[in-house]
This record gives structure tokens, sequence and C-alpha cells, in this order.
């Protein structure tokens, strides 16, 4: 049998930080499309149609991009399983860029009718195939270069992307909205955002130009264990470890859109809310993100991450309902302590989110099993938003979009717990033999 390769501490920072900028700019781009979804596209793009229906049409174009995560994660991870993360995490942040510029430079209904639109829905469906495959290979390239018993670690690099990328996509909305009146922001102000997009793309490409194979890859190689079709490995041997994923990461995607979007949307349009005030709540929680969500990958490496995750999920339920009572009051400051009350135990929950699924997939499929865990769970939720409008506006009350978030929440603490209690899929990344001289299994 061949030799196990040999771990390399320098190699696994730079992944980490490669990781980190990677995601951060695939996340920006998510980001920006979501705000722009709340704030202009649908005076944009569907201007024919009633203000109310208009928001909802445009919610539907943001939920698009997650019913095609689970086909990137699928496509994506099938290159990144057989030929290697690194190579798969260059597509995904190359078509993230091509898109996000290409709806930078969309003409609107105004301009081509109702050609916008239908080009709009498949810009953002190719953006939900990049980020399908961007999340999975982001997280195993941190995880799989470093040692098993700092997985959960490491792979908080890869979630440190996503704050870090939604207060770069706020900053940008908060330039535009703040310097410029409303009329350049429809006019010509929104598309600068996805046009920055294109440097951003750059930088990320140099960086992981530079990274190495992880060492569960090339082991993979050498021993000539390299699967077939991944996808159908998934299903027939780790199905359970998909389902209770699926299941367990719900509320990741429920509360962020449901503060991020909906409530960007709800408190503008109906609360006296400017798009500038709320936009800086939403950019106060992002930095709290950013600081806090660490932590919870630090407690994981030192408490159980079962009982971690109770507790999280656990806080996470009344403080959803807080924030959207304290939202409705209208008071700033009492949203922006809602909203950063209900952020602290979803992001620590999202810090060990990364750990948690890709332990319980063996490397020979990891890829795909977690790509396709993260897709399918944001197909489900991507939906957020445009479910909760359509329960504000069919009912006239925020009670039931509250109850939606608190319901997935539960269902999330109880498949995260499943999850969790099931033994590790194999003690990788598979270098760690080589460090260590015997395999380590996670403790759950």
């Amino acid at each position: 049998m061949s030799s196990t390769p040999q771990l390399d501490e320098r190699m696994a920072r730079k992944a980490g930080i490669a990781a980190f900028v990677g995601t951060t700019i695939e996340w920006y781009d998510f980001y920006i499309y979501g705000t722009a979804s709340a704030l202009v596209f649908g005076p944009l793009f569907f201007s024919n149609a009633d203000p109310a229906v208009a928001m909802l049409l445009s919610f539907g174009t943001f939920a698009v991009g997650f019913l095609t995560r689970p086909l990137g994660g699928a496509v994506f991870g099938h290159l990144g399983d057989r030929i290697g993360r690194k190579q798969a995490l260059i597509a995904t942040l190359l078509l993230m860029g091509v898109t996000t510029v290409g709806v930078g430079l969309l003409p609107t209904y105004a301009t081509i009718g109702a050609a916008a639109p239908v080009l709009l829905i498949v810009l953002r469906m190719l953006q939900g195939l990049a980020v399908g495959g961007e999340w999975g290979g982001a997280v195993l390239i941190a995880t799989e270069h470093t040692r098993a018993d700092r997985g959960f670690l490491f792979g908080a690099f890869a979630q440190q992307g996503s704050p870090a990328g939604r207060i770069l996509a706020t900053l940008c909305f908060l330039g535009v909205t703040g310097l410029l009146p409303e009329s350049a922001l429809l006019e010509w102000a929104w598309r600068l955002p996805f046009l920055a997009s294109a440097l951003l793309v750059v930088v990320g490409l140099v960086i992981r130009l530079k990274l190495e194979e992880s060492p569960a890859v090339k082991q993979l190689h050498e021993r000539n264990e390299i699967v077939k079709v991944p996808v159908v490995e998934v299903f027939r041997s780790n199905l359970r470890e998909l389902l209770l994923g699926i299941f367990g990461i719900l509320c990741v995607f429920v509360v962020v859109y449901a503060r991020d979007t909906f409530a960007l949307s709800w408190a503008t349009k109906t609360l006296d809310f400017s798009k500038d005030a709320f936009l800086s709540i939403i950019l106060i929680a992002s930095v709290v993100q950013f600081v806090v969500q660490p932590f919870g990958a630090v407690l994981a490496t030192r408490w159980s991450p079962r009982a971690l995750v109770t507790l999280l999920l656990g806080l996470e339920i009344p403080l959803l309902a807080l924030m959207f009572l304290l939202i409705g009051t209208g008071n700033w400051t009492l949203a922006m302590i809602g909203a950063v009350a209900a952020t602290i135990p979803d992001v620590m929950f999202y810090a060990v989110m990364a750990g948690m699924l890709a332990q319980s997939f063996p490397a020979r499929v990891r890829y795909t099993g977690i790509s396709l865990t993260y897709g399918l769970s944001g197909a489900l939720c991507g939906t957020t938003p445009m479910i909760l409008q359509w329960l504000h506006n069919s009912f006239g009350s925020i009670v039931l979009p509250v109850a939606f978030g608190i319901v997935t929440t539960f269902i999330s603490l109880v498949c995260s717990r499943a999850l969790l209690g099931r033994p590790a899929a194999d003690p990788t990344p598979a270098a760690d033999e080589a460090a260590t001289g015997e395999a380590t299994t996670p403790t759950r």
C-alpha cells in the first residue's frame, strides 16, 4: 500500500486562508443579489406588476438560486471527488464571478421587456450552481489539510466567508443608497456592487491557484479508491447522513434570510425604517457574526458538539421570535438588539456545521455528500423570503412568518443531534494517520 502523504502545517494555514477569501467572494456575490432583490429588483425587472406581487416575484428569482444548488453540488462534487478539490474550487469561483458581473450588465424590463426577468433568472440559476459546489470544496480544502481533531476549527475558516461577504455586500449598498439619490440607485447605481465582483474574483483566483491538492484526495488516487459516480454512492451508502444533514441545517438558511432579505423588505416597505437604517442593522449583525462565529468552532473542540448544538439551537427559538417582535416596534435600537441577539446562537451553530457535515461522509464521496446536503437544504429554505412574504401578504400579520422560523429551527435541533450521535464516517483527513501514527476519531 502506498504511504500516506504527510500533513504540511504551513499549507494547512494557507488552505484555511484560501477557503476564507474564496467563500468571502462567493458570499459577497450571493448577498448583493439578496439585497438587490429586497430593494430594487421589483421595480426594475417586474415593473408591470402590482408592487406587492413584484416583491414576491423578486424574491422568487432569489429562491431560484437555491433550487439549482443541489445540481451544483452534484456536478462540482463529482469533479471534486474524482479529480480534486482545487480544480473544482477554481471552476466555481470563475462561474460565480462571470454570472454576478452578468447581472450587473443586464438591461431592465423598461429596456427589453419580459426578456429581462428571464435573463435575470438564468443568471441566478448559474449563481446557485456555483455556490452549490463552492461551499463543500472550501470546507474540505481547509479541513483535509489539518488533523482530524482540528476539523471543526479549520472548517470555520470557510464559514467566516459568510459574514465577511455580507459585510462587504452591505457596505456596498450602504454606499450607493447613502451617497446617491433614489433615482440614481434605480437608474444605474445598483449595478456597481455587481460589477465590483470582477476585481474580487481576480484576487480569489490568484490565491487558489497557489494551493496544493488536499492530502485526502492524494491518498485516494494513490490507493485507486476513486468512486466512479459519487452521487450514486452517496444515495446508496450514506442516505441517512444525507437526510439528517439536510434537515439538521435548515435553520442556517431560514434565520439569515428572514433577517437580511424578508425583514429588510418588511421593515422598509411596511414599517417606518429607511433603507439606510435597516441596512445598518444588518451590517452591525454581520460584524457581530464575524466576531462571535468562530467561538462556536472553538467550543466544539473543547465540549461535546452535540451538547453545544442543543444549547445553541434551543436559544435560537425564542430569540428568533424576539427579533421580529423588536423589529415590529419600529425603534432602531430595539430592532438592532433583536437582530444581534438572534444572530449569535445561529452563527455559532453555523461554525460547527462545517465540521459536523465533513466528518459524516467518507473521503471518497465527501465533497459530493456535504455539497448535496448543503444544496438540498438550501433548496428547501431558499424560498424563505418568498414564503414569509406570502404569509405576511395573505394574513396581514407577522405571527405566521415567526412560527415558520421557529418550526424549522426545532427540526434542525432534532436532526443535528441525531447526526452528531452517529459514529464519524472515517478518521479523515486520511493523512492524519501519517502525522500521528494512529487513526483518530473526533469526539461527538
